[in-house]
């Protein structure tokens, strides 16, 4: 887990960086959202309101480390790292595919699902049912620099600064911070939630879950970059397949579909969390 410590640039100048960068990520992003949906009538699913959106965080941390706080880039880890990161580069490509096998096992041992490849063949229509997983799998290394926006905010500057020593509290935070920053695309359409309360609570819990483990690949790897491939695998083979198999199948829902994946995700990062706490009661 990250070891997100008080910089040499000082307290105040951190402090300043933070709001700055809060103020960026969330009025780049909300605001965009409102005018292309309110009052231009776009669809948030359109690629002219994503992008922008998308490179929100991104582009705040690049105004305030450049000029704000006039930090510069040496811990943003930028570099690839890939000779001595490569098992997590593995872990971060791998991973969502294994959490996904793993929720639809939990939901088959329920007792409420039955195996039906039916949903998943038309997943990627004229493609081998037994082939989809893995060409998703390909697909996800090759969208990961989409998924640069958020992380080099995220994790790349939000992370390290926003609970300095005291990585848990810092991982929850980002987690929480980033969670509530994607809540416009629930309450604009972008996604439809039967109990809109329940699945923003379950949305919530998956990127807190998420953010722990994303904190816990930048911090072993030294780069943004693994928690790029996971953020991709979480958005292009987690919920494709979790939803095309379980949604409709068994009384399954979006919000018990979020539950299956918040328990396994939780599982997941229970482990980084609790040595990040013994980590915060040793200092």
């Amino acid at each position: 887990m990250i070891d997100a410590r008080s910089t040499s640039f000082g307290e105040r100048a951190r402090k300043r960086g933070l709001t700055a960068f809060l103020l960026m990520s969330y009025g780049v992003a909300w605001g965009w959202e409102v005018v292309a949906r309110l009052l231009l009538g776009w669809s948030l699913v359109n690629p002219l309101v994503q992008v922008p959106v998308a490179f929100a965080p991104a582009a705040a941390a690049l105004v305030v480390r450049r000029w704000v706080t006039r930090e510069g880039f040496a811990d943003a880890g930028s570099r690839l790292r890939l000779r001595p990161a490569w098992r997590y580069y593995l872990l971060a490509w791998l991973g969502p595919l294994g959490v996904a096998a793993a929720v639809v096992g939990v939901a088959a041992a329920s007792g409420r699902w039955e195996p039906s490849v039916g949903p998943m063949a038309d997943l990627v229509p004229g493609v081998p049912v037994w082939s989809v997983p893995l060409l998703l799998c390909a697909v996800a290394p090759i969208v990961t620099v989409a998924l640069w926006g958020e992380e080099f905010g995220w994790t790349g500057y939000l992370l390290l600064r926003i609970c300095p020593g005291r990585p848990r509290r810092a991982a929850l935070s980002a987690g929480l911070i980033a969670a509530v920053w994607h809540y416009p695309l629930a309450l604009l359409g972008y996604a439809e939630f039967r109990h809109p309360a329940l699945g923003l609570v379950g949305w919530t819990a998956w990127i807190l879950c998420q953010e722990v483990i994303l904190a816990w690949l930048r911090a072993r790897s030294r780069s943004i970059w693994p928690a790029c491939l996971a953020h991709a695998g979480n958005n292009f083979v987690l919920v494709p397949l979790t939803t095309a198999l379980l949604l409709g199948q068994g009384g399954f829902g979006h919000e018990g579909i979020q539950l299956l994946v918040v328990l396994v995700l939780g599982a997941v990062a229970a482990g980084p969390l609790v040595r990040a706490g013994r980590q915060e009661s040793r200092e």
